[in-house]
C-alpha cells in the first residue's frame, strides 16, 4: 500500500500559510505591502486584541474589478510578475501571490474593493479558505481587507502567539518600518478603538522621523553622505558618534524601499562606525540603499526579510565608506557647536606652546615617553615631579588671551576630571581622560600606518595549522600580516610559523591571537587598513597612558588638550566609543532652575 498521499487543498493551504503568516504582524506587513504596490496614498490600520481578534487595512489604491478580486484569492495569482525572468529584477514589495490566500485560509476573511471609476465595488467573504459570499459592495474606491479570529482553525498555531501587548508592539514596529520606508504615504493606526498615531504625508524622511520619534532624536542624526558611489545610491540619516542603543530596534536598513535584515549590511554598519561605537551597542540608522533590482535577490526568505546581493563586497564597501564620510564630515558642524559666545569680545592672540613631533623610531617607546606620572600636554613629555595643581590655583592662573577664531571658552575643571566650557548654546563638559585617549589613539594609529608596526621577536617561534581554505587566504595576505608587525611565513603545506608579534602586544598565546586576527581580517572590508586589526591593542595602550581622572592639568595644558581634540578625525568619542563631550543647553539649565516651564 502506498504511504505517500497528496494533501487536501485546505491542508496544503494551511501549511503554506504557516510560512507567510507567522503572527498578526505578518498579516499587517503583507497587506500594507499590497496597498503600497497598488499606489495608495493613505493607509489606515485597525486592530483588536493585538490583531488576534481583528486586523483591518484600508487603502485608497487602484482597487480591483470582480474578476481580479476572485483571482487574487487563488494561490500564486499576482499582477507583479509574468515569467521566471521577472524574478531576476523584482521592483515591487510583493510578487509571489501568496499573501491573500494564506491569510484567508487561517482566518474569517473579508475583502471589499472598488476601482476609482467603477459604479460599484466587490465584496468577498471567505471562511477558512472557502469562499462563502460574492456580492456588490459600496465602499469607497480602494481596497479594504479584514482578517478576524486569526488561526481560529489552527489551535496549535494560535497557542504559540504571544500576549496581546506583545503582538500589538510587533504590529506597531512593522507599521513604523513601512512609514519610514515610504514617508510620502499617510498612515493611521488604531488599537482597540484608541488612536495610536496618525502620520500625514511627509515631504521627506526628516519630517517622518520627527513625527515618529520627536525632534530630540532628529537633532542627533546626520544626513548620509553617499556621493561618488557607482550604481549604488545611499541616503538616509544615521546617529552621531556616541548615539547608540542596546538593541537593533532602531538599526533600520531599506533596500529599494524594503526593510531588510542582512549580515552584510549589519557588518558594514559596525565597521563604518568602528571606534565611534561602544562594544555591545548598536547604531541608530535609517539607511536607504537604491540599486539595480537585478543585482539584489529578494526571493530568499518566505517572509521576504532577507536579501542576497550579487556583489556583496561592493555593497559593503559603499555602506562603510558612506558611514565614515558622514561621521567625519559632521566634524565641522560639531566643532561649531563649541565656539565661544559671540558676546565675549575677541582679544589679541597669544601663541600656545606646540607639542614637539616625536622623532622616527620613538613609537616603541610610547609608554616611556608618556611616563608613569602626570602627562604635560603642553610640553609633550612626562613631568612626574611637578606639583599638583589645586582648583584655586587653576583659577588663579592668568588665562591666555583669546583668539578671535577660538571655538571654546574654558571655565574651569570639575572634580579633576571634567573640563567645563562655555559656548553659545550653554555648558559643555569634557572628559579629559576620554579626550586624551582619542588624541593619542589617532596619533599612534597615524604613525603606525606611516612607519609600520614595530615588532618583537618571540623567544620560541610557534607553528600552527590551518584548513586549506584559510591557508590559501593567509598565503595571499602574508605582506599585510607582516606590515601589522606579525612575523609569519609558510612552514609546509597548510602550516605557518610565527616568530614575532607587535611590540605593544601582550599576548600569552600567539596562536589564539593569530586566529582572532584572521577572523577579523576576513570580515574586514577591502578598503580597511590592515593596521586596524591592531587598534584594539592601541586603544588599550593609550588608555593606560592617557591623562587620568585625578591628574591635575594647568590652564595651558587643558586648552591644548581641547584644541587637539577638535582636530581629531572623530573627536566625538574615545576609542572605546564613550563620548568625549556632553552639551547641556541653556534651555535645559533654565528648566532646572525654574526659569522656564
Amino acid at each position: 500500500m502506498s504511504r505517500i498521499r497528496l494533501l487536501p487543498d485546505i491542508v496544503a493551504s494551511q501549511v503554506a500559510a504557516g510560512e507567510v503568516v507567522e503572527r498578526p504582524a505578518s498579516v499587517v506587513k503583507e497587506l500594507i505591502e499590497n496597498s503600497i504596490d497598488a499606489g495608495a496614498r493613505k493607509i489606515e490600520i485597525l486592530i483588536r486584541r493585538g490583531g488576534i481578534s481583528l486586523v483591518r487595512v484600508v487603502d485608497d489604491g487602484c482597487g480591483m474589478d470582480r474578476d481580479d478580486a476572485l483571482l487574487s484569492l487563488e494561490r500564486h495569482a499576482t499582477s507583479k510578475i509574468r515569467s521566471a525572468a521577472d524574478l531576476a529584477a523584482i521592483a515591487t514589495l510583493g510578487f509571489r501571490g501568496e499573501a491573500l490566500p494564506s491569510i484567508a485560509s487561517v482566518s474569517r476573511f473579508r475583502l471589499t474593493t472598488r476601482e476609482p471609476n467603477a459604479v460599484a465595488g466587490t465584496e468577498l467573504i471567505v471562511n477558512g479558505g472557502k469562499i462563502d459570499i460574492v456580492r456588490d459592495g459600496g465602499e469607497a474606491p480602494g481596497t479594504q481587507v479584514e482578517a478576524r479570529s486569526l488561526f481560529y482553525n489552527l489551535p496549535a498555531r494560535r497557542k504559540f502567539l504571544r500576549s496581546e501587548n506583545t503582538e500589538s508592539r510587533n504590529i506597531e514596529h512593522q507599521l513604523q518600518l513601512q512609514a519610514i520606508g515610504h514617508p510620502q504615504i499617510a498612515f493611521a493606526f488604531v488599537r482597540d478603538a484608541r488612536l495610536v498615531f496618525q502620520l500625514p504625508p511627509a515631504a521627506n524622511l526628516h519630517d517622518r522621523i520627527r513625527d515618529l520619534y520627536g525632534n530630540e532624536l532628529l537633532e542627533r542624526l546626520l544626513p548620509v553622505n553617499g556621493a561618488g558611489l557607482d550604481k549604488i545610491e545611499i541616503s538616509g540619516l544615521i546617529g552621531r558618534a556616541g548615539l547608540s542603543r542596546q538593541t537593533r530596534a532602531q538599526q533600520l536598513v531599506f533596500v529599494n524601499g524594503r526593510a531588510v535584515e542582512s549580515p552584510v549590511l549589519t557588518a558594514a554598519l559596525r565597521e563604518g562606525y568602528h571606534t565611534a561605537l561602544m562594544k555591545g551597542q548598536f547604531p541608530v540608522t535609517f539607511l536607504f540603499l537604491n540599486l539595480d533590482p537585478a543585482s539584489v535577490d529578494v526571493n530568499v526568505h518566505p517572509a521576504k526579510r532577507e536579501v542576497r546581493f550579487r556583489d556583496p563586497t561592493a555593497v559593503r564597501e559603499a555602506v562603510v565608506n558612506s558611514i565614515r564620510r558622514t561621521l567625519e564630515g559632521g566634524r565641522s558642524d560639531w566643532q561649531e557647536k563649541f565656539r565661544a559666545p559671540a558676546s565675549r569680545p575677541p582679544q589679541p592672540i597669544e601663541t600656545t606652546p606646540k607639542i614637539p613631533e616625536p622623532r622616527h623610531g620613538e613609537l616603541p617607546q610610547l609608554a616611556a615617553a608618556l611616563g608613569e606620572g602626570g602627562y604635560n600636554v603642553v610640553a609633550g613629555v612626562a613631568d612626574p615631579g611637578r606639583a599638583v595643581v589645586k582648583p584655586d590655583e587653576f583659577a588663579s592662573e592668568t588665562p591666555i588671551k583669546r583668539d578671535r577664531n577660538r571655538q571654546f571658552q574654558i571655565i574651569g575643571i570639575l572634580n579633576k576630571l571634567y573640563v567645563l566650557m562655555e559656548n553659545a548654546d550653554g555648558l559643555v563638559l569634557v572628559d579629559q581622560h576620554a579626550a586624551h585617549e582619542r588624541i593619542l589613539f589617532e596619533e599612534l594609529r597615524r604613525r603606525m600606518e606611516e612607519q609600520g608596526v614595530p615588532s618583537q621577536k618571540l623567544l620560541i617561534p610557534q607553528t600552527f595549522d590551518l584548513p586549506p581554505r584559510d591557508a590559501e587566504w593567509v598565503g595571499r595576505n602574508l605582506s599585510i600580516l607582516q606590515k601589522m608587525g606579525i612575523g609569519i611565513e609558510g612552514f609546509g603545506p597548510n602550516t605557518f610559523k610565527i616568530d614575532s608579534l607587535p611590540a605593544f602586544l601582550q599576548a600569552s598565546d600567539p596562536i589564539s591571537f593569530m586566529q582572532r586576527v584572521l577572523d577579523d581580517l576576513k570580515s574586514a572590508s577591502n578598503s580597511s587598513s590592515a593596521l586596524r586589526l591592531g587598534e584594539e591593542m592601541i586603544a588599550m595602550t593609550v588608555c593606560r597612558h592617557a591623562v587620568k581622572a585625578n591628574d591635575p592639568l594647568r590652564y595651558l595644558e587643558v586648552e591644548k588638550l581641547i584644541q587637539d581634540l577638535l582636530e581629531c578625525d572623530l573627536p566625538y568619542c574615545c576609542p572605546h566609543g564613550r563620548p568625549t563631550m556632553i552639551q547641556i543647553s541653556l534651555s535645559e539649565l533654565e528648566k532646572k532652575f525654574g526659569r522656564k516651564a
